[in-house]
């Protein structure tokens, strides 16, 4: 195969830009000749665990090159690698060993199959799900498939596409191939394009090209695409689903804006990718249409009974890159083409201007977040489990409609269609019925099927049982987890980081520093385990706790006792400013999207002031220590004596002022730009901004300044600036300013205060994570996770029980707090649950006033 033989006529140019470093191509053609010479000039059949790293890409160009047709699957999917491996005995397997080093497997010496001469490539249409049906794509298919894209992309030396899709994924593989060809470079990375990091990578490796399906335009929504500076991207390209015409629209007309191209593609395996493409000077006007067919391809309309409209019917391609035809069994391994064109099963129209729109199916295979699935075969499986079910789907959801299925056994369904289908849990829907609707015939009618899917709304139930996507759901309290999802794009915060980082070291083992943005399909590969688990394999309760959870921890514990006194170990809530500075950079600041920023910071706002407001009321009105300043979370602008009961929540109202404040200053566009373009530096503006409150040359602060909101906003800058830094000098220099700027703060002699604040600073600055214990780890779960609930409720606990002891003083304030925390986190998500409804409806509402229906009175 040329593209994959001729790599070193591109001779020094650069072909890999990886996380260690550039490939050229000629150190990747040595590296293939090489990886060639070890798989032997016999052809054998090797199956490839694909990922989006230079090893298993070499594994594969050296297959191509050397004739062997290659099984290309999923490679964080162990149970398709067995199913795959049992349905067709492969020669060779190339996969990562247990300690992440890629190995060529040998099985047998020589094949154990017939293999067709043109056979190169094996190709899954269904996912990870580990269907023995595949689909035969040959030499020719592969080369020529390449040499269309390459040339109506117009694809140049020059570019540099990112891996932004699967190497298993024919689309994804396409993107590999066609640059290839041409002798551009490929950035390859295994990041999500909601990971700001990718972003990083992307600029630094001046990257030129993107590809994605639907849902990766919502995740470029959600990230501040529109907003980026790219000064490098030329093209664009959407495939894998159909996008809505609107959101067409809307793209084509950013990129004539920002310089760059949008090129809308339709394709399929079966045609080894693509099949047409919409050229982006009309992608504004015909949003709606899949283009024309590529160079080399031509469509064909086939009669359907029952379809009368004219230039109607369903979608023929024809082409060098339709596939040889399927396989189902090993011995299919020996067939040649057993098809010349190929019936997509697509039901298009062919508009006056020569542009063909896809208007329905023919057929009941449905796609659903771009995976193509048959819902017979789902019926069929869950039948063989007993269980009676119709499947209908849209591109967002499956619905399954079961007989008897109760609540308990709903769960169970989901799982098994997930297992056997490959969509995530949070896409299927289940319905109980007594009965399944039937026709006079008794087959079961699809369209009363529909109309029960239509009623149940398009909300999926949260997942259940032990998935990641499921524990991400439980925490969150989100229904719409996929593979792709983060913590950060799913709106994590301070408050639920705690409960998420130590259940998901109870799963995987020690946790990624970057766990928080890393998608969960990586959390979950075998290779990411591989890095974030120790070496040697754990036993018995050893655990790992990170360090922003131990302060939480042990800072309330001193905040409590040193109030009781149990002890007199001061500075807990000065550590814990610096600590919701720190979380406040990774989980709010991770978004790159400026409106999500803003509304993620007013709802941990409202996480913090509702049920302080509550708790401040409930307190005004037992005791009469407070005011309605308190109330409000007000006192401290007001000049008070500094032994009054109004300041012990000085705490609160710090980090509610400090939200806010930057709440308002991240709305200006230009800052928040500042922000995202030189994070560490943005962070170090407002440390040198904070030590003027913290001097306070101008003598603005209260009596008790010390606990001032503007003399203690420099700790909380600190901890953001922590979270930003990313090298060790950037460390080094944060270091010094925190050992120079922290002494002092406190009056009189107070040196043992001051040497805490210190060392929590350091240890969130240098330490990632300690050692720990799992009994240790949820106690300090249950304790960081409650802080705030515990600081607010202590003052009136423990004067009822410290002259009797005030070890249990100190005790049932920590669990008075803890209970308090439970019952207002339901508060305050179930309010703010209420309130997104009721936006949601009410923007429904308005949006229904607006269409021509509505207009009409019907």
């Amino acid at each position: 195969m040329p593209f994959a033989r001729d790599l070193a006529a591109h001779g020094d140019r650069t072909a890999l830009i990886t996380p260690s470093g550039e490939v050229t191509y000629r150190a990747l053609a040595e590296r293939v000749a090489a990886t060639a010479e070890r798989l032997g000039r016999a052809r054998r059949l090797v199956l490839l665990a694909g990922a989006n790293r230079a090893e298993s890409l070499v594994i594969h160009l050296a297959a191509l090159a050397g004739g062997h047709p290659v099984l290309l699957v999923p490679g964080d999917s162990t149970s398709t690698i067995d199913a795959l491996t049992a349905a067709y005995d492969p020669d060779v397997i190339a996969r990562p060993d247990d300690h992440g080093t890629w190995a060529l497997h040998e099985r047998h010496r020589t094949s154990a199959h017939t293999l067709h001469r043109d056979l190169a490539l094996l190709l899954s249409t269904s996912g990870s799900t580990g269907s023995p049906k595949l689909v035969r794509l040959s030499h020719d298919n592969l080369q020529s498939n390449a040499e269309s894209i390459a040339g109506y992309l117009g694809i140049r030396q020059t570019d540099r596409a990112a891996t932004t899709l699967p190497l298993h994924y024919c689309y994804g593989l396409s993107v590999v191939h066609s640059h290839l060809l041409r002798g551009a470079g490929l950035i390859l990375t295994e990041r999500s394009v909601a990971d700001t990091a990718f972003w990083e990578e992307f600029r630094a490796a001046r990257g030129t090209a993107l590809a994605g399906v639907p849902y990766t335009f919502d995740l470029l929504d959600r990230v501040g695409f529109a907003r980026m500076r790219l000064p490098h991207l030329r093209y664009v390209t959407q495939a894998g689903g159909r996008l809505a015409p609107e959101r067409v629209a809307a793209f084509a007309e950013l990129g004539r804006k920002s310089g760059w191209e949008l090129f809308v593609m339709y394709g399929q395996t079966e045609a080894t990718a693509r099949m047409a493409y919409l050229p982006p000077a009309l992608a504004h006007e015909r949003p709606e249409s899949i283009g024309i067919p590529v160079p080399g391809g031509s469509f064909r309309l086939r009669p359907v009974d029952g379809i009368t409209a004219p230039d109607t019917g369903e979608l023929v391609y024809s082409g060098p890159n339709v596939m040889l035809g399927y396989a189902e069994t090993p011995a299919d391994l020996a067939l040649g083409r057993t098809l010349e064109e190929l019936p997509t099963g697509d039901i298009a129209r062919r508009a006056p201007d020569g542009l063909y729109e896809i208007v329905g199916r023919r057929s009941r295979f449905i796609k659903i977040l771009g995976l193509r699935l048959d819902p017979h075969r789902v019926e069929a499986r869950l039948e063989g489990h007993g269980i009676h079910a119709a499947c209908v789907g849209d591109e967002d959801a499956l619905t399954v409609v079961a007989t008897g299925t109760a609540d308990a056994d709903a769960t169970a369904v989901r799982r098994l269609v997930s297992e056997g289908c490959g969509l995530p849990p949070r896409a299927i829907r289940v319905l109980p019925v007594s009965e399944l609707p039937r026709l006079a015939s008794g087959k079961t009618d699809y369209e009363a099927v529909r109309r029960l899917a239509r009623e149940a709304g398009s909300s999926a139930p949260a997942p259940g049982g032990d998935d990641l996507c499921a524990l991400y759901a439980e925490i969150l309290d989100r229904t719409d987890v996929t593979e792709d999802s983060s913590f950060v794009s799913l709106g994590g915060d301070s408050l639920s980081y705690v409960e998420m980082s130590l259940r998901l070291e109870q799963v995987l083992g020690v946790l990624p520093a970057d766990w928080h943005t890393t998608p969960i399909r990586r959390l979950r590969a075998p290779d990411t385990a591989r890095r974030t688990t120790p070496s040697v394999p754990r036993r018995g309760l050893r655990r790992s706790l990170e360090t922003g959870i131990a302060l939480r921890a042990v800072g309330i514990v001193l905040v409590v006792g040193s109030h009781i006194p149990v002890f007199l170990v001061q500075g807990g809530a000065h550590v814990l400013l610096g600590v919701a500075g720190y979380n406040f950079a990774r989980f709010h600041l991770s978004v790159g999207e400026r409106r999500e920023r803003l509304r993620r910071m007013g709802r941990s706002i409202a996480r913090i002031a509702v049920p302080s407001a509550v708790w401040i009321a409930f307190a005004l009105l037992l005791t009469r220590e407070y005011d309605l300043a308190n109330v409000v979370l007000a006192n401290s602008l007001f000049e008070q004596d500094n032994s009054d009961p109004e300041w012990r929540y000085w705490f609160v109202e710090a980090l509610v002022h400090f939200l806010a404040g930057l709440a308002v200053l991240l709305s200006i566009p230009w800052l928040h730009r500042a922000e995202q373009r030189a994070p560490f530096g943005f962070a170090l503006a407002l440390v040198a901004l904070g030590l003027v409150g913290r001097y306070d040359p101008w003598g603005l602060a209260h009596v008790r300044f010390h606990l001032s909101p503007t003399v203690v906003f420099f700790l909380f800058a600190l901890g953001w600036a922590a979270a930003r830094a990313r090298t060790a000098g950037q460390r080094l220099g944060l270091t010094a300013v925190t050992l120079v700027t922290v002494p002092g703060l406190f009056p009189g002699e107070q040196t043992l205060r001051t040497f805490i604040v210190l060392g929590g600073l350091v240890l969130l600055l240098w330490v990632p994570a300690l050692p720990s214990i799992d009994p240790v780890n949820r106690v300090a779960g249950v304790l960081a996770g409650s802080s705030l609930y515990i600081y607010l409720t202590h003052f009136q606990v423990y004067p009822h029980l410290r002259d009797h002891s005030p070890v249990a003083a100190l005790l049932v304030s920590l669990i008075c707090g803890v209970a308090y925390g439970a019952m207002a986190t339901r508060l305050t998500s179930g309010l703010l649950s209420s309130l997104q409804a009721l936006t949601r409806r009410s923007r429904s509402a308005h949006r229904a006033s607006l269409t021509p229906e509505a207009a009409r009175g019907g």
